[in-house]
């Protein structure tokens, strides 16, 4: 059995080490990730449970269409622009501290969203969960590959997913049951808090991970430029063909503001020491395959379903309750597929297959649901989200997978965050565009000839009459399909970037060995 030196105390309570780490039991590695799976529950119970409450939220609050796209999109775009920065926080500093630390911002962002008194108190609040958001994205996985090797993720992906089925198929079930209680939709922020604190004293309990002390050098300069550049690039994708013209004179003004602080970040990044996205890691294929599928996924997928829960209640007319029922197939789908997948890629070490399986469902899925309209038989749609859920289950986890089997244990935080980085700016690229466009089509279906900017109240339909009700629903069902079949091209791409994938043997030492492992040989050949 490897054994480990004794740790000494760190001034930030990380226990700081030089030996490797010793290879965990199964049993000692599901109590070392108690509090990590704790956390995974909230962060997505937290977009879950408020999924189904959103129509009811928007109208209650008095808000527009467009606002109800900037409540998805504002936590997005935190989380995808602050991604990178957790990444390499976690290349350099404790994990666990940094993991307890985004879930405060849960803490704080959940309790001013349920108090929230107008909708720009709703936004921020947003932002403070798009924070906690982008460092659970980045820090799970990057925990998960440091104490477990890539070849025995599997085994673990069933415990992953009960407590992904958990959240997923009780969130939107507990937010409709919450907007239709006396509770109203208010709890729905609130109700996640107590597992966020719950979360945070497992993790310090159970979470002991090693920590090798350094001198640290973080990357502000690029920190800043890569968020300034994605941040007003994703602005303008929700503003343009909104608040102004996609040809215009804002148009050109953001994107040369966006371009040029990104070519700002390259320069800076490839000059630092410590770069917060090193460049070296597009010299990796399998790495840069997996990020521009990872992009492609999360715009088709993300630009499509997260208007779902608005179709069910408002083509069809579902109360939230049964709006989130009616999404079981999806996340059952998603369940069963990313956990069976990964049963089979620990027993036999093969990944591609499950990968290729996945793309090809992925525009299939989309494509069915370019077909649905306000009258759609409800066995229909769950057959169309069985084939979306199982092809989003094979592609998301194993992207990653791939990406993390394939560059040093020191990259591994840098890697990790990547991949997610530009999953989650291709789903808020495709939230806010796909939203912009939907809001505009309800608009000219509504109120022919009249304004376009998706500035219109998001009706309740249980107050219109039926005439309204009828042209209401129909608005919606067309606009929504609408926005699945311009999501098929961007699967499609996903698909061939990842037919260029070359499938590599699965490693079989945790990120913690592999990372030990090269700092002892860097100073053997200092020493030489």
């Amino acid at each position: 059995m490897t054994t480990t030196s004794s740790p000494s105390p760190d001034p930030a309570g990380a226990d700081v080490i030089d030996a490797p780490a010793a290879q965990l039991t199964p049993r000692q590695t599901i109590q070392a990730i108690s509090g990590l799976m704790m956390g995974m529950f909230v962060a997505i119970l937290a977009g879950t449970v408020v999924s189904t409450a959103l129509p009811r939220i928007i109208h209650d609050l008095g808000a527009s269409q467009s606002s109800y796209t900037w409540v998805v999109t504002l936590e997005l775009l935190t989380m995808t622009a602050t991604v990178p920065l957790w990444g390499k926080l976690a290349d350099l500093y404790n994990n666990k501290l940094l993991v307890q630390l985004s879930l405060s911002f849960f803490v704080v962002g959940s309790l001013v969203a349920g108090f929230a008194p107008n909708i720009e108190v709703l936004l921020g609040s947003r932002v403070l969960q798009g924070l906690g958001a982008g460092g659970l994205t980045a820090l799970v996985q990057i925990v998960m590959a440091a104490i477990i090797p890539p070849r025995e993720l599997g085994r673990y992906s069933g415990i992953f997913g009960a407590i992904f089925a958990s959240a997923t198929v009780g969130g939107p079930l507990l937010g409709g049951f919450l907007v239709d209680s006396p509770l109203g939709w208010r709890a729905c922020f609130l109700v996640g808090v107590p597992f966020v604190l719950a979360a945070i004293v497992l993790l310090q309990r159970t979470l002991k991970l090693p920590t090798v002390r350094r001198e640290v050098k973080i990357d502000w300069w690029g920190a800043f430029l890569i968020t300034a550049g994605v941040s007003t690039l994703l602005v303008w994708s929700s503003f343009a063909g909104n608040k102004f013209e996609w040809a215009s004179g804002w148009s050109f003004l953001l994107v040369g503001v966006a371009v040029v602080a990104l070519v700002a970040a390259v320069l800076v990044e490839r000059r630092h020491p410590e770069p917060i996205i090193p460049m070296d890691l597009f010299r990796n294929r399998t790495v840069t395959l997996s990020i521009i599928a990872s992009a492609l996924v999360g715009l088709a997928m993300f630009g499509g379903s997260v208007f779902l829960a608005q179709y069910f209640q408002i083509a069809q007319g579902y109360s939230p309750t049964k709006a989130g029922l009616m999404s079981l197939p999806l996340i059952l789908g998603m369940m069963v597929a990313s956990t069976i997948a990964g049963g089979l890629i620990t027993k036999y070490g093969k990944w591609k297959i499950y990968l290729v399986i996945g793309s090809v469902l992925l525009p299939i899925g989309l494509a069915l649901f370019g077909t649905i309209d306000a009258h759609t038989s409800k066995y229909m749609l769950w057959a169309f989200m069985v084939v979306l859920g199982v092809g989003i289950g094979l592609v998301m986890q194993n992207l990653v997978l791939a990406a993390q089997n394939d560059v040093p244990a020191r990259e591994l935080g840098a890697a990790t965050s990547a991949v997610s980085f530009f999953r989650s700016m291709g789903g808020t690229i495709g939230v806010s565009v796909l939203g912009a466009i939907l809001a505009n089509k309800v608009t000219e279906t509504l109120n022919p000839g009249g304004s376009s900017s998706g500035g219109g109240t998001v009706p309740n339909i249980a107050d219109l009459p039926e005439q309204a009700r009828t042209v209401v629903e129909n608005a919606y069902g067309d606009a929504t399909a609408d926005l699945f079949m311009m999501s098929v091209p961007f699967a499609v791409l996903a698909l061939i970037a990842v037919l260029f994938i070359k499938e590599k043997v699965l490693l079989t030492t945790s990120g913690a060995e592999r990372r030990a492992e090269e700092e002892a040989a860097g100073r053997l050949q200092d020493d030489i």
